[in-house]
């Protein structure tokens, strides 16, 4: 339940707190009053609400998740929670089940979870060997109908680099893409001839005016330097659509100087990245002792380049990740845990709002008057209050009007999960 029942009508919503980057300053957190009139932002005041110090954000953006993988945990768990067992299980659960009306249920029960809990724009990978393209891309085209306005709908395309080829299969998926409005994306691994095939591959973007996503380095072996691959294709064929980089693991175990040289490029090449550190955390260094890796990558320094950096959930109750509810502020606190955003810069909100609404081309979220009065409000007063519990009485503003937040059931799925 909301910690509070707004009125209807004009609001004036006093003392609450803001991060201070998201209205143009350099501190931590300040007191502001906002307006709320007809849907927006306004600068005319309405009826007065003490909001007795709720920390307010802008409605979150969530750049990278895999919302035709979600939530097929309980007929498809990872036999032992290794990254070569979630390939392994999503593989054959993708064969036997992924009919339209299985990955349609699934896409539209975990958006009505990230918008109840307050995300205004998704873009999600789809995974598009085929045949699954021609099966999950019209479904996502339906879906980002139904959807529009609650939630600003993107898609990638998901192969594995060896699909890439001038002829076969991923040129019918790239022209499926295309005619989609969506991203052409790909799985970067080290095979012998990557240069050619991540050349390839942005010979396709480029002839049919698409921005680029990638999974890159989804490792902690060092010797695993696709980045570095896309970075310089990049530079050296003047690629001008927009890229995007995930995951990145193997920098958090290179050698320092090369992994600094591998960020250069990264930050002269224009790239934007995202980090996935709950999923990340999940997999990586996964052995049969204790784990010594976090997997998250190296997140201040790149942000430290004046690298447009970003989170994302990535995967939810799927076999990359049996956990999460496409929940950016739980995002927030585990990426603020795990790669330690506390004690440092006081701007890594613009990395959960601004930075991942400007890498996939969404509207940029402002507290401005004019501005969708799209708000997430929390009873905590600040970070330690907001990070100490999950948030679950939040208030979810759309359009001005206070939302019903309650989650789907996991019993609507049920029947998706019985397997002979």
């Amino acid at each position: 339940m909301d910690f509070m029942k707004l009125p209807a009508g004009p609001l004036t919503l006093q003392n609450l707190k803001v991060p201070d980057c998201l209205i143009g300053g350099t501190g931590d957190l300040s007191s502001i009053s906002l307006n709320i009139r007809d849907g927006k932002i306004s600068d005319q005041p309405g009826q007065v609400v003490d909001m007795q110090g709720a920390m307010v954000f802008p409605a979150f953006v969530d750049m990278h998740v895999h919302l035709d993988k979600g939530h097929i945990w309980p007929r498809a768990a990872n036999p032992d929670g290794s990254f070569e067992g979630a390939l392994a299980t999503v593989g054959a659960d993708r064969q036997a089940h992924w009919s339209a009306e299985d990955v349609s249920a699934r896409m539209d029960f975990a958006l009505r979870c990230a918008y109840a809990h307050g995300t205004r724009a998704v873009r999600t990978h789809l995974d598009s060997i085929a045949p699954q393209d021609d099966i999950s891309w019209p479904v996502f085209k339906a879906l980002r109908a139904a959807w529009q306005g609650r939630i600003d709908l993107q898609a990638a395309c998901l192969v594995g680099c060896d699909a890439v080829t001038a002829e076969g299969p991923f040129v019918h998926t790239a022209d499926l893409v295309a005619e989609a409005g969506g991203v052409l994306g790909m799985v970067a691994y080290p095979v012998p001839d990557i240069e050619d095939r991540v050349r390839l591959f942005f010979e396709l973007a480029a002839a049919r005016g698409l921005a680029a996503d990638f999974h890159v380095d989804e490792t902690l072996d060092p010797s695993s330097e696709t980045l570095r691959v896309v970075a310089q294709t990049v530079l050296e064929t003047g690629f001008d659509a927009p890229v995007t980089v995930g995951h990145l693991c193997s920098l958090s175990a290179q050698e320092p100087r090369r992994a600094a040289d591998t960020m250069d490029l990264v930050a002269r090449a224009g790239l934007n990245v995202v980090s996935l550190p709950m999923c990340n955390l999940y997999l990586q260094d996964r052995q049969s002792g204790t784990p010594r890796g976090r997997g998250i990558t190296q997140v201040h320094e790149m942000k430290a380049r004046g690298i447009n950096l970003s989170f994302a959930s990535d995967n939810t109750r799927d076999p990359f990740y049996a956990y999460g509810d496409l929940d950016m502020i739980e995002v927030m606190r585990e990426a603020t845990r795990i790669g330690h955003l506390d004690h440092s810069d006081t701007d890594w909100t613009h990395a959960f709002t601004t930075n991942p609404a400007k890498a996939c081309g969404f509207a940029a979220p402002s507290l401005a008057p004019g501005a969708p009065a799209d708000l997430v409000i929390c009873r905590a007063r600040g970070w330690t209050e907001l990070f100490a519990r999950p948030q679950s009485d939040r208030i979810v503003l759309r359009d001005g009007v206070q939302i019903d937040r309650r989650l789907p059931d996991y019993a609507e799925l049920d029947h998706l999960m019985r397997t002979p």
